[in-house]
Order: structure tokens, then C-alpha cells, then sequence
């Protein structure tokens, strides 16, 4: 009786994966049928001006969007540790400036902090910084909100014993925390720092709002250009394409990392 109830529910579910994959089927074929396939090639997909992005797009644009991001991953994780440290300070100055600069520039949007990074600033002092110094404060700011937070997590998910470990063995408060403490808490958030690199890659989109040049172009705008040139969305697919070689490596990445962490706890 036991095997015949088992029979039936394996006969269910693969009757309900069946009619899935044959609505699945059915809603791809539909779209084929209806969409316009000649105008969807002629405005999206269109080999001539795609053709004519290359290797510009990827000897200035992309080469521009990979150099941003590394400058704001780099300043962000830089400033990200030193505001998590401060978070975790007894020092009651030090924790309440970390704590405001966190909550501010998580909760202003990133294009906004750009902003008034690239002209709130020069107004003010009447300065005027070099285009890379606005890309590098303006992205890295907000990363550094960001990775602070989770930069305490990880700190905090080391094992208490660790530390007292350490302190047995003679070493200061300092000491441990370089040597053990931090090197531990890295290895646990790998993989959302690699996501946060892999959001700041998308997050290059904002700057045109600092204004750009021929050699300044990153991703986006050098596609938005190109699509207000020609009037087709063929370089917005290109460019699309051009994203997608860069950040789903990273994304299988953070997979790999996930299940080696996984593995190791």
C-alpha cells in the first residue's frame, strides 16, 4: 500500500514538472509568434552598429568602469575597516561618529552623494579636485558605509575565545585584533564583498552625473551616447553584454567562495 501511495505522488509530481514545462514552452512560443522578429534584430541587435562600438567600448569604457570600481573598492574597504573598528570602539566619540557616518550615507542615495561630492565640495572651498578624485570619494563613500557593516559582522561572528586565545598568549588588544581577530572576520565575508564589488561595478552608471569626456566615458554613458546618436538600442545591448562579462564571473565567484565557507565552518 506504502509503495503504491509513493508510486502515485512520484506519478503527480512528474505529471506538475510535465505541465510546467509544457506552459513554459507554450509562453516561449507565443512571444515568438507575436513579437516582430525583423524590427526587434533591426532596433536591438543590430550587427552593423555593434560592429562599429568595437574596441572602443571595451578599450575606454569598459576599461574606465573596471579602473572606477577599483578605486572606490579600494578607498571603501580601506575606510570601511577603520569605521567598523570604530563602531566597535569603547571610545564613545569614536563609535558615534562611525555609527552617524554609516546610517547618513546608507540612507542617501548613492547618485545624491555623488553629487554633492563632485560640486558640493568644490563650491564650498572653492576648490577644484581632478575628475578621478570625484569618482574616488563619490562611489567610495557610500561602498564604505556599506562594507563597514559588514566588515563588524564579520569581526563579530569570530568566536569570543579567539581573543581571549590571543590575550593569554601575551599579545595586546591590538596586536590580536591585526594578527587574528581581523584576518578571521575577512575570511568570513568574502563573498558579500565580492557582491559589493560586483554592485559598485553597477553603480559607475552614476557618475555621469559628474560630466564626462571622450576619455572619461565609463559603460553607460558611452552607450547612451551612442543610442542618442543613432536612435537604436543596439549599443545599450552591447553594453549590457560588455556588464554581464564582467560581473557574472564574479558572481560565480561568490559561489565558490559561499561553498568553500560552507565546507570550512
Amino acid at each position: 500500500m506504502l509503495q503504491m501511495l509513493q508510486m502515485r505522488r512520484r506519478q503527480r509530481q512528474r505529471l506538475f514538472r510535465g505541465t510546467m514545462y509544457a506552459l513554459f514552452a507554450v509562453g516561449v512560443v507565443a512571444l515568438v509568434l507575436v513579437a516582430d522578429g525583423p524590427l526587434i534584430r533591426r532596433n536591438f541587435f543590430n550587427l552593423d552598429i555593434a560592429r562599429d562600438m568595437f574596441p572602443d567600448v571595451l578599450l575606454i569604457a569598459a576599461r574606465n568602469t573596471v579602473l572606477y570600481t577599483f578605486l572606490a573598492f579600494s578607498f571603501g574597504l580601506v575606510f570601511g575597516l577603520l569605521f567598523a573598528l570604530m563602531r566597535l570602539s569603547s571610545i564613545g566619540p569614536y563609535r558615534w561618529l562611525a555609527t552617524v557616518y554609516i546610517e547618513v550615507f546608507r540612507g542617501l542615495p548613492a547618485l545624491l552623494t555623488i553629487f554633492l561630492i563632485g560640486f558640493g565640495i568644490p563650491i564650498a572651498f572653492q576648490t577644484r579636485w581632478p575628475i578621478l578624485v570625484n569618482i574616488t570619494l563619490g562611489l567610495g563613500i557610500v561602498a564604505a558605509a556599506y562594507m563597514a557593516e559588514t566588515i563588524r559582522a564579520g569581526i563579530e561572528g569570530v568566536p569570543k575565545g579567539q581573543m581571549e586565545a590571543a590575550r593569554s598568549l601575551g599579545m595586546s588588544h591590538t596586536r590580536a585584533m591585526i594578527s587574528v581577530i581581523i584576518p578571521q572576520g575577512f575570511r568570513l565575508i568574502i563573498p558579500p564583498l565580492t557582491n559589493e564589488l560586483v554592485l559598485l561595478i553597477k553603480d559607475t552608471s552614476l557618475l555621469f552625473v559628474l560630466g564626462t569626456t571622450p576619455a572619461t566615458k565609463e559603460l553607460l554613458k558611452f552607450g547612451r551616447d551612442l543610442l542618442n546618436q543613432r536612435t537604436n538600442a543596439t549599443p545599450l545591448i552591447v553594453v549590457g553584454a560588455v556588464y554581464l562579462l564582467i560581473t557574472v564571473p564574479m558572481t560565480q565567484l561568490v559561489r565558490v567562495l559561499e561553498r568553500r565557507s560552507a565546507r570550512a565552518r
